[in-house]
């Protein structure tokens, strides 16, 4: 059985998190160049403020939806006690309402710190994951440590739902444009469905690399216009936000112009340096078994 580890009291060294709302993103290691740190220092995880990008959004306190970012590390490495190397995926569960997402570049040195590091069994790694990473969140993360012996349950799969990606549409204009949305709705046609799009790709806030996704969105209220919905997903193409604030983005803007009763928004991202990032926002869902897909 895989079970998840919360946060308990820290084995190791404090997590430093010198990150507030008023700091610039100019002071995070991404997009620099940094050396990698084969033993354990949780003070390598950076956080970002959640609300530098809610706020622009519109969105206040009582946030419209609740999820999780779901991250999945396919690099995890350490030491047992005896000095042998030890390998397995971790998958991290980090709370839509914790203060601060996870730097992705900062994770990934972070849990790179690991290769040279002894830990006593696999409960000690799970618990120092499950410390570090909510201390650096300032808010629940949830871990557990697949071992090699279970991997072979790992399961690729696809999302579900009508794929929209097959529409023969004619595109010309790549700017980022909420707009397409507007009287995207047949207010007579009231529907619950499943749609995906494998077609999503935005780029990181900092570095402008490109970051590739597919998306599930599923919603009760008046039928969207399948060909909109793609247009607007397409415009996301040069568009520049970390992952987690695409998808709350998307949550927004379909609440706002299509009048959703109940919607929720899942994408999931191809992994870069070991890690994929697939954030799950519903406001009345709660997020499925993460199996990957094709692309991860």
């Amino acid at each position: 059985m895989i079970t998840y580890f919360a946060m308990e009291k820290p084995l190791m060294t404090q997590v430093h998190d010198p990150y507030s709302n008023a700091q610039a993103l100019s002071e995070l290691t991404l997009g620099k160049a940094t050396g990698y740190q084969s033993e354990y220092d949780a003070s390598l995880l950076q956080g970002v403020p959640r609300k530098l990008n809610r706020d622009a959004i519109g969105l206040s306190n009582t946030l419209p939806f609740h999820g999780s970012d779901i991250w999945t590390g396919y690099e995890l490495s350490w030491l047992n006690a005896k000095g042998k190397p030890m390998v397995a995926i971790a998958e991290f569960l980090l709370s839509f309402d914790s203060e601060n997402l996870i730097e992705s570049k900062s994770f990934k040195l972070y849990l790179n710190s690991f290769n040279q590091t002894k830990f006593e069994n696999l409960e000690q790694v799970q618990t120092t994951l499950a410390t570090d990473l909510s201390q650096c969140a300032k808010g629940e993360v949830l871990v557990k440590v697949i071992e090699p012996k279970q991997f072979i349950h790992q399961r690729v799969v696809e999302l579900p739902g009508t794929c929209i990606d097959d529409l023969d549409i004619e595109v010309e204009d790549y700017s980022f444009n909420p707009e397409y949305l507007i009287d995207s709705t047949d207010e007579k046609a009231m529907v619950a469905e499943t749609l995906n799009s494998n077609l999503l790709k935005s780029n990181c806030l900092i570095t402008s690399q490109p970051d590739w996704g597919s998306v599930m969105i599923r919603y009760q209220g008046p039928k969207i216009d399948r060909e909109k919905l793609l247009r607007y997903l397409i415009s996301f193409r040069q568009h520049n936000e970390f992952h987690e604030q695409c998808i709350e983005r998307i949550f927004v803007d379909l609440k706002r112009f299509c009048h959703c009763a109940k919607l929720t928004v899942y994408a999931r991202y191809t992994r870069r340096g070991g890690l994929d990032i697939n954030p799950y926002r519903s406001d009345f869902e709660h997020p499925p078994e993460s199996h990957r897909l094709a692309r991860q």
